[in-house]
């Protein structure tokens, strides 16, 4: 027969077994939610890509409506961080809306800018941006589409 165990040996054993329960399911809440932090800074970078190969479509397609403008190398812009002027032409304010348009959806940083480069019919635009609230590595960042007009 078995002797039943004395009722102060096994006083608080609920007690512990609760609190290492909700210790345990603490460190989980706690990973779940570096988890969640992890994955919308990611959401944030990948955003600012994809906006980045939009806006670089934006200005090719720009250049094509304006095709002979574009291969005699009127589009050319040197990297420009802040937004040029419109001067009433439509070279100038293609140039303006996609400048203002960058620091409009990649903010307005001194690391945002733009390049265009045009030899002939072969086109480079380039779309530099701060990505320090991702997770790519480094802050500044940088997009080449290469196309031919």
């Amino acid at each position: 027969m078995k002797t039943p165990s004395r009722p102060s040996m096994q006083r608080g054993t609920g007690l512990i077994e609760v609190l290492v329960a909700a210790l345990v399911l603490s460190i989980g809440l706690l990973g779940i939610a570096a988890l969640q932090a992890n994955a919308l800074k990611n959401i944030q970078s990948s955003l600012a890509r994809s906006q980045t190969v939009m806006l670089s479509y934006f200005m090719l397609d720009a250049m094509r409506v304006n095709r002979a403008a574009a291969v005699s190398g009127q589009y050319n812009l040197s990297k420009t961080c802040t937004v040029v002027a419109d001067a009433g032409n439509l070279i100038s304010h293609d140039q303006h809306v996609w400048l203002q348009a960058i620091k409009d959806l990649l903010g307005d940083h001194p690391a945002s800018c733009g390049e265009i480069h045009c030899q002939g019919t072969d086109c480079i635009v380039r779309i530099y941006w701060d990505d320090s609230r991702g997770t790519a590595g480094s802050a500044s960042q940088m997009v080449e589409t290469r196309t031919r007009l």
